[in-house]
């Protein structure tokens, strides 16, 4: 469908989506990035753009890569509804984007700082007076789905589900490969929750979800479309916070240097935070298709060609960052793609942003040493995060 005509355009076998890759990526990425700003990736049919400064441009400009097939491939367009913000251009986007400001910008959710600080000091006092734990699933899995599901309003019954559903959901958005079949069934089993568990009655009173529902009351959004606002809510603040917060966990026990120059000067925690998130990005690839033919770099990409925009590469273009690939919470890093960039930037970032610094504030008071056993990998098409971390904790 979009196989480079020129000889000139670098190509490459690698299969970005194997486990093998997926363990130890940054290597493959470096060989990428050193090919080219972009390169025709054969087994998927789409091109990388592995460094900092085409990422950005590319998903800073909607008009000309559309997210409209977000997915490297055509199948997902069957499962993945065109009713939701992720696959949705303006002037659609911008309607239901809006609606979800009202509740998830940076100022909206500024007043939520204190209970989720209280909600994170409860969390890490419990598991530090353990002594051990797992910061995967008795931190990472638990802080952000209780936070977000009450914000939503979600019942307690079915959230344990949820975060497999969105994994599932997740890998759609990837090739045709094995974790995609297997994945694109469960989209009906998350779309099923949104339409008859989280009905409008379920949720509870004054909560996002509810609000949701009242914006298409007031003929904001259309009544079909609520639904699918509430599942971008449920998206937007679960599973890339999940992956961020374990790899917080690991980076400062593998990095104590960082963790001591974070406890002389916690007022570093916002950078800190940002650097786990160029660092080890929890969104590692999305899909963009082009809209109109264009020239990116020289190279003329026709419509309907698919790029496979690297976010877990840009965030380490040596291009862009000194000594990219050292964690170094003193770095400047405001401008890091983690969250993405552009119109679908990460709708839930200050949610996630005030969650993460939450943990590591709680974790600053209690804690002088962080020992981690082996990481177990989580391989998702899309996401990169753990599924095991045991923790050790000297406390102060």
């Amino acid at each position: 469908m979009s196989a480079p005509t020129s000889a000139s355009v670098p190509r490459s076998d690698v299969d970005l989506f194997s486990e093998e890759v997926m363990e130890a990526p940054y290597e493959v990425y470096r060989a990428l990035r050193d090919a080219g700003p972009l390169v025709y990736l054969d087994r998927i049919d789409a091109y990388a753009v592995p460094r900092y400064e085409q990422a950005r441009q590319v998903l800073g400009d909607w008009k000309s890569f559309s997210s409209a097939d977000i997915a490297l491939n055509e199948a997902a367009k069957e499962f993945i509804s065109d009713r939701g913000v992720i696959r949705a251009d303006p002037p659609w986007h911008d309607q239901m984007r809006g609606v979800m400001a009202e509740r998830l910008a940076p100022r909206a959710v500024r007043a939520l700082r204190p209970e989720i600080a209280r909600r994170a000091d409860e969390l890490i006092d419990r598991l530090v007076g353990k002594g051990s734990f797992d910061a995967v699933t008795e931190l990472a899995h638990r802080f952000p789905v209780d936070i977000v599901g009450d914000l939503i309003g979600l019942p307690e019954q079915g959230r344990a589900d949820l975060l497999p559903l969105l994994d599932a959901n997740f890998n759609t958005f990837g090739p045709d490969n094995a974790r995609t079949r297997t994945s694109l069934p469960v989209l009906d089993t998350l779309t099923a929750y949104v339409m008859v568990t989280v009905t409008r009655d379920v949720l509870a009173e004054g909560s996002i979800g509810r609000a949701v529902y009242e914006a298409a009351d007031a003929g904001r959004i259309p009544a079909e479309a609520a639904p699918f606002v509430v599942l971008a809510y449920i998206a937007a603040g679960m599973d890339t916070t999940v992956h961020a917060l374990a790899h917080a966990v690991w980076l400062f026990a593998e990095n104590p240097d960082q963790w001591q120059a974070l406890r002389a000067d916690p007022a570093l925690v916002p950078q800190a935070l940002r650097e786990v998130l160029r660092y080890e990005s929890p969104v590692q690839v999305f899909g963009r298709t082009v809209r109109t033919g264009v020239t990116l770099e020289g190279i003329d990409l026709s419509a309907g060609t698919r790029l496979a925009v690297l976010y877990g590469s840009a965030n380490r273009d040596e291009r862009k960052w000194a000594d990219a690939d050292r964690f170094d919470i003193t770095r400047a890093n405001s401008d890091h793609l983690g969250f993405g960039y552009g119109l679908h930037g990460c709708a839930g970032q200050a949610l996630a942003t005030i969650e993460g610094e939450a943990v590591l504030n709680a974790l600053l008071r209690r804690v002088t040493h962080l020992h981690a056993g082996t990481p177990v990998r989580h391989y998702n098409n899309v996401l990169r995060g753990l599924s095991a971390l045991p923790v050790t904790v000297t406390t102060a």
